[in-house]
């Protein structure tokens, strides 16, 4: 403001020397302007020097909540993006557990099958041991049976008892 009244108290010699020759009261009018001018400068002054100041520090307060308002958000989508890359690190993780979980298990189950089925092998290669020993034994003693039975052949206490040890062993 002070440099306005200056421009002003420097421009009013021109005013007064620009006169046309002809009567006028502009010199009386340019003093009055400046009378008005630094009356309303004193008194007006300091409420618009506190009005700017107040508004500069509105604007600033403003700007700084603007500001933390920005860096909250940059900040939770920094841990958004930590967050985002850990989750993709424990799914890799666990994608690769489950992956091994699975071979383990798969091997777990080809194995137990394999024993199985050699169990089950064993248990059939007895089995058809036994039928057939079975079958041989019901074959020789339906010879044998006959052969008792029949008057045709004899046989002595001695080839029965030959007959009867080779049976046996």
């Amino acid at each position: 403001m002070k440099r306005l009244l200056i421009l002003l108290l420097a421009l009013s010699p021109l005013a007064l020397m620009a006169s046309t020759g002809g009567e006028t009261d502009i010199l009386q009018r340019t003093v009055n302007f400046i009378i008005f001018i630094a009356i309303g400068y004193y008194l007006l002054a300091d409420k618009i020097k506190a009005f700017f100041a107040a508004r500069t520090a509105d604007i600033q307060a403003q700007l700084d909540k603007v500001q933390d308002t920005l860096k909250a958000s940059q900040q939770k989508v920094e841990d958004a993006q930590k967050t985002l890359e850990e989750s993709k690190v424990l799914a890799s993780s666990i994608i690769e557990e489950a992956n091994e979980s699975v071979a383990s298990i798969k091997a777990q189950v080809e194995a137990d099958v394999e024993s199985e089925i050699s169990h089950l092998s064993k248990a059939l290669d007895a089995k058809i041991e036994n039928e057939t020993r079975k079958v041989k034994n019901q074959v020789i003693e339906e010879v044998l049976n006959e052969l008792l039975k029949s008057d045709n052949i004899e046989l002595s206490q001695d080839d029965l008892a030959n007959i009867v040890l080779k049976k046996v062993a």
